[in-house]
């Protein structure tokens, strides 16, 4: 009878215990990543979400939680976080703790679970400019983003189109904005949470191990970077450095300003995750190949080459649209200007008197640049070696070097100057002179 008792006694216990959800060491050591979003949605934003989620992969984190409070900021950035989450394989909440409108609620509505804080809102997110053609973008973006994890798109799409409300939360002619108990009513929030710990104890994942991630200075400096009036000042430095070596056909201090310039804008990308080795392998393209006809003067086929490779990447850095052509000729515009005005005040200035030698060798002061050998024109000597065409003669008793016409001249043979040309001294045989 008591094998009986422990027989049912291990049955239940195993019944019990499955039951249960599994917590191996493993779950309970992985992390879970916290984002910390906050102010304006930007490069700086993207660069942040790009290295936590990389790292969260490493370390096989178990979640990751993004906390936002925005205003909003760049439709680029936020549908590049977008795709970011959306496309994690991990679990992804989001905890809206005070506001997440326009840029920031698309960022929200990618992670597959959201909580909102008391006071909350989400929502708000006609672009600007309100155009049809942005409406219809940003509107289609929402819709999908919400339809992929079974919220309504018809709530997605009101927050986007004004023309469009929600019965019971927005007339026709109002943007949708939903505050916390709005958001879990039509299923755009899972719970209201007064703190982090609420909504990790809501998801299962009280007392895991956090690891957080809120802006440093590389990803301030990635949104920095991203200014579009930032960009085209280093492409309009870039472009000034280009004129200068062509200018003066060397690799002086200016070609080191046009890499940095050029490391600043291209290297941005790859903070952001956004990196395409496109728009780099043009540009260096194009700089070789305008090096080279520098220094080795053609038909011009190759500078034209460089010069067309570098446009293609700047434009393709800037967005690759209409804008991006704005930039780019505005960009050229501003580099051309200073290039003139550095040709036509640079040589008055101050700086180019500390740089430039002003004693000057003149022939007025005696100084000669060589010695004159017109006095020897037409006077006979001997060739004291043989001329190949080169070599030397007598003329004299001063020994001379000269060339020949062409032909070779036995030592001995008398010859004639016949040409003087600065330090050249052409010479031929007295026979062939008659």
């Amino acid at each position: 009878m008591q094998r009986k008792f422990i027989l049912v006694g291990l049955i239940l216990l195993l019944c019990l215990t499955a039951g249960l959800p599994a917590r191996s060491a493993y779950a309970e050591s992985a992390p879970v990543v916290v984002i910390d979003i906050k102010g304006e949605i930007d490069a700086g934003q993207t660069a942040l979400v790009h290295k936590a989620l990389e790292d969260a992969k490493a370390k096989n984190a178990q979640a990751i939680l993004v906390e936002i409070d925005t205003f909003g900021g760049l439709v680029d950035s936020a549908t590049a976080i977008r795709d970011m989450i959306s496309d994690s394989s991990l679990e992804t909440i989001c905890y809206v703790k005070n506001r997440a409108w326009s840029a920031g609620a698309l960022i929200a509505l990618s992670n597959k679970k959201i909580a909102i804080a008391p006071g909350g809102s989400i929502g708000a997110a006609e672009p600007i400019p309100t155009t049809e053609k942005t409406v219809a973008a940003l509107k289609a973006e929402f819709a999908a983003t919400a339809n992929k994890y079974g919220r309504n798109p018809r709530v997605a799409e009101a927050m986007v189109d004004k023309s469009l409300g929600f019965p019971g939360y927005a007339k026709p002619g109002e943007i949708l904005a939903l505050t916390d108990y709005q958001a879990v009513k039509v299923g755009y929030a899972d719970l209201v949470a007064a703190n982090r710990n609420e909504v990790l104890a809501h998801y299962g994942l009280a007392g895991a191990p956090l690891l957080e991630y809120s802006q440093g200075w590389t990803e301030k400096l990635a949104g920095w970077l991203s200014n579009a009036t930032v960009r085209a000042g280093l492409v309009s430095l870039i472009f000034l450095a280009i004129f200068t070596e062509i200018k003066t056909a060397g690799l002086g201090a200016a070609a080191f300003i046009g890499l940095a310039a050029a490391l600043l804008l291209f290297g941005s990308g790859w903070l952001t995750g956004l990196a395409s080795w496109v728009e780099i392998l043009l540009f260096v393209s194009g700089a070789v190949l305008i090096v080279f006809e520098v220094h080795a003067p053609g038909t011009g086929i190759f500078g034209l080459g460089g010069i067309l490779c570098i446009f293609a990447s700047f434009f393709l850095t800037l967005g690759g649209d209409v804008a991006a052509l704005d930039w780019l000729a505005a960009s050229l515009l501003v580099a051309v200007v200073i290039f003139l005005l550095i040709l036509k005040k640079l040589p008055s200035s101050r700086l180019w008197a500390r740089l430039v030698l002003k004693n000057a060798e003149t022939t007025t002061d005696g100084f000669v640049s060589g010695q004159d050998y017109q006095p020897y024109l037409g006077r006979t000597g001997v060739a004291r070696t043989l001329l190949r065409p080169a070599g030397v003669v007598d003329i004299d008793g001063v020994q001379l070097d000269v060339v020949s016409e062409g032909r070779f001249i036995v030592a001995g043979t008398v010859v004639k100057v016949v040409a003087v040309s600065g330090q050249r001294i052409v010479v031929r045989p007295v026979d062939d002179t008659k």
